[in-house]
């Protein structure tokens, strides 16, 4: 499984105490890399290579009723753009390698 990372809307997380409650539950699940926790706005981000399914089912041991607000890759993968000083190769030529 691929790292992924997963946003939770948890609207019983209103203070710093339940804040901490949530983190712990979820601290103890195998493959989480990292936690965060938003009382603002009631939402747990995690990331990790871990099973979204028993993330949710931690947080709503806890208070209820939970949100998954989204499930996707930890990061987003980064296209390569040439620089403005590089040029693309023409079809017919080879790129040259750096340690040549």
């Amino acid at each position: 499984m691929a790292q992924q990372k997963v946003v939770l809307r948890v609207p019983t997380m209103t203070d710093d105490k339940t804040k901490q409650k949530a983190m712990e539950a979820v601290a103890d699940i195998y493959g989480i890399d990292s936690i965060a926790a938003d009382v603002k706005d009631n939402k747990v981000t995690v990331i990790g290579d871990m099973d979204t399914v028993a993330v949710a089912k931690k947080l709503k041991k806890l208070g209820g009723k939970i949100d998954i607000v989204s499930v996707g890759p930890a990061k987003e993968p980064e296209k390569k753009k040439p620089a403005e000083g590089e040029k693309k190769p023409a079809e017919g030529e080879k790129k040259k390698d750096k340690n040549n």
